[in-house]
C-alpha cells in the first residue's frame, strides 16, 4: 500500500479533480482534513480517515451515479490541518474555514471524530453576517453539555453549536438517524424543541418525506451545512467507525436524502469519524468516498443552473 501511495500524485487525487496551487477564490470546492480523535470516548481509529478516503480517489472517474460528469470541477486539496493539541489545531482550523467561508467557496471537511465539526461551525459563525443552519445526520445527537469531562468531545459539537452567535440555538438544526442518547442529552431534549427524524421514523417515513420536513423548518435559511457522521448508516454498510449503532439508514437512504436536502442553500458539508482501522474492508471509507462525490455532483448541477 504505501508503494502504491508513493506514486499516487496530487493531481490524481479526486477523480484527477484537485488543482494544487490554485489560489482559494480560484477553486470551485476546497477541501481540508482534520486527522485528530483525541476527543473519542470509546475507540481510536478516526484521526486515519483523511487519508484513508483520499487514497482511494485517484481510482474513481470524475462522474455521478446518474452518469454525469463533473470534470469541470476545480477542487483545490488543501491537506491536513495538525498541531500539537486540540486546542491548536481548532484554532487553526477556525481561522481557516473563515477564510473559505468569506470567499463564498463550498467546502467539504474531511474527520477525525465529530469535533473536529466544531471549529468549522465557529469559523462559518465568524465569518457570516446571517444565521445559519446545521443538519446533523448521525447515530448520535452530540448534544451533551460535556462527555468524559471534555466540553470539546466528539459527543458535544451540536451541543457547542448552539451556542453560537449565528446558529441562534437549537431551532436552526435539525437531527436525522439518531437511535442513542446520554441522560444528559435526554434531560436537554425535555427541556427543549428538537428538530429530530430518529432512525426508525427515517424507515418508516422514507427519505423524501424526511426532505419534506427538513425543508418545511430550515427552509428560511440562506446558509446550511450538513454534517455527516458515517455511523448514521448502518454497520452493515459502514463498520470501520468507533461507536456503531444498530438499525441505522442504509446506503441508499442516505444517498438519497443527502440528494434532497441539496435543494437547500449549503455552503459545505463534511464527513467524520470514518476508521480505517476497525474494518479492514473498508466500508466507511468507500462509504465516505462515495457521499463526497455525489454531494458535489448535487453541487454542480445548482452551479451550472446559476450561470
Amino acid at each position: 500500500m504505501k508503494e502504491t501511495k508513493d506514486m499516487i500524485k496530487d493531481t490524481d487525487l479526486w477523480a484527477g479533480l484537485n488543482k494544487p496551487g490554485l489560489a482559494i477564490n480560484e477553486a470551485d470546492i476546497v477541501v481540508l482534513g482534520i486527522p485528530y480523535d483525541g476527543a473519542a470516548s470509546f475507540r481510536a481509529g478516526a484521526k486515519d480517515g483523511p487519508e484513508s478516503i483520499r487514497s482511494i480517489t485517484y481510482t474513481i472517474t470524475p462522474t455521478t451515479e446518474d452518469f454525469e460528469s463533473i470534470e469541470e470541477l476545480k477542487v483545490l486539496d488543501l491537506g491536513d490541518f495538525t498541531g500539537k493539541d486540540q486546542m491548536e489545531i481548532f484554532e487553526i482550523v477556525e481561522s481557516k474555514i473563515g477564510e473559505i467561508v468569506k470567499e463564498k467557496k463550498f467546502f467539504t471537511m474531511l474527520g477525525g471524530d465529530h469535533s473536529t465539526s466544531i471549529p468549522v461551525y465557529k469559523g462559518i459563525d465568524k465569518s457570516l453576517n446571517e444565521e445559519f443552519g446545521i443538519i446533523h445526520i448521525d447515530a448520535h445527537f452530540d448534544l451533551c453539555d460535556t462527555l468524559d469531562g471534555n466540553k470539546y468531545s466528539h459527543g458535544c459539537p451540536a451541543r457547542r453549536a448552539t451556542e453560537l452567535k449565528n446558529v441562534k440555538g437549537i431551532e436552526n438544526m435539525f437531527f436525522i438517524g439518531i437511535r442513542s442518547i446520554e441522560m444528559d442529552e435526554l434531560d436537554f431534549c425535555k427541556n427543549n424543541t428538537v428538530n429530530v427524524i430518529n432512525a426508525r421514523d427515517f424507515y418508516k417515513m422514507g427519505p423524501e418525506k424526511v426532505v419534506e420536513q427538513v425543508k418545511s423548518k430550515m427552509g428560511h435559511l440562506k446558509n446550511i451545512y450538513i454534517t455527516v457522521d458515517i455511523d448514521a448508516l448502518d454497520p452493515a454498510y459502514a463498520a470501520g467507525t468507533g461507536t456503531p449503532q444498530f438499525g441505522g439508514l442504509s446506503s441508499r437512504e442516505l444517498l438519497e436524502l443527502l440528494r434532497g436536502l441539496f435543494d437547500l442553500p449549503v455552503i459545505g458539508f463534511d464527513v467524520v469519524e470514518v476508521a480505517p482501522n476497525l474494518d479492514p474492508s473498508l466500508t466507511s471509507t468507500f462509504a465516505a468516498r462515495k457521499i463526497i462525490t455525489e454531494c458535489w455532483g448535487h453541487y454542480y448541477r445548482k452551479m451550472k443552473t446559476k450561470k
